[in-house]
């Protein structure tokens, strides 16, 4: 297996930072938040980074708003004070922040753009959700539309914004019409990446500032692989 490059306060990807909000590139592998797994998570990474550029003494405040799958890349926006992480809490559970993922897929889906919409029913014994056409107990709808980005020999980039915030989403919706990420051995695709990682990247995330009330718009450049590089 490929050595895997993980997050650390020296080679943190910032996209974004100011009083409020920070803004970082998560590498596949990194974990967000803590879990059984007792892996160092991104938030401690970030905290460290913070307190060494400002030389904070004591504790270091940070929010987690949101969070990546692990074998994900892309966004992933902390906050810096509590009264951001409040608003920036709502913005993402009034679904008032635009999200566009990039991702690779084997097979090219039917249509070259399309809204797909399924019920999704989550295992958690299995950490896995599974797509239905219809409505099933205990199931939550999921919307995503997508496009054709580009067409690769063996793979489709395609660019997909969601519209419902729902676990695993767009891995089992992809995987539901045929097209399973590369790299997804979960939902479907025939091999995993050396790295552990999937080709799934959060490319572009849209809101307004909680505090400042502008728009900002934060744009991410996928991980360095053959594949990515042949897609942008």
């Amino acid at each position: 297996m490929a050595v895997k490059t993980l997050s650390n306060p020296e080679n943190l990807l910032v996209l974004y930072e100011d009083n409020h909000l920070i803004a970082v590139n998560k590498r596949p592998g990194d974990i967000v938040q803590g879990d059984k797994t007792g892996d160092a998570p991104l938030s401690e990474v970030v905290k460290a980074y913070i307190k060494k550029k400002y030389d904070k003494p004591g504790n270091v405040y940070l929010g987690v708003a949101h969070r990546l799958d692990r074998p994900t890349s892309g966004i992933v926006v902390f906050a810096k004070t509590s009264k951001a992480l409040t608003r920036m809490n709502r913005l993402f559970a009034e679904k008032a922040t635009k999200k566009t993922y990039w991702a690779i897929v084997k097979n090219n889906p039917e249509n070259q753009h399309d809204t797909l919409i399924h019920w999704l029913k989550r295992n958690t014994k299995q950490n896995k959700s599974y797509a239905h056409t219809k409505e099933v107990h205990d199931s939550k709808r999921a919307v995503l539309e997508y496009r054709i980005a580009k067409k690769l020999d063996r793979y489709a980039l395609l660019e997909i914004d969601l519209q419902t915030g729902r676990h695993h989403q767009i891995r089992a919706q992809l995987a539901a019409i045929g097209c399973p990420i590369k790299g997804d051995l979960k939902y479907g695709f025939d091999r995993s990446n050396t790295d552990g990682s999937i080709h799934l990247h959060a490319r572009r995330l849209a809101f307004v500032h909680p505090v400042k009330k502008e728009m900002l718009e934060i744009v991410a450049d996928p991980p360095q692989d053959p594949v990515w590089n042949a897609c942008c």
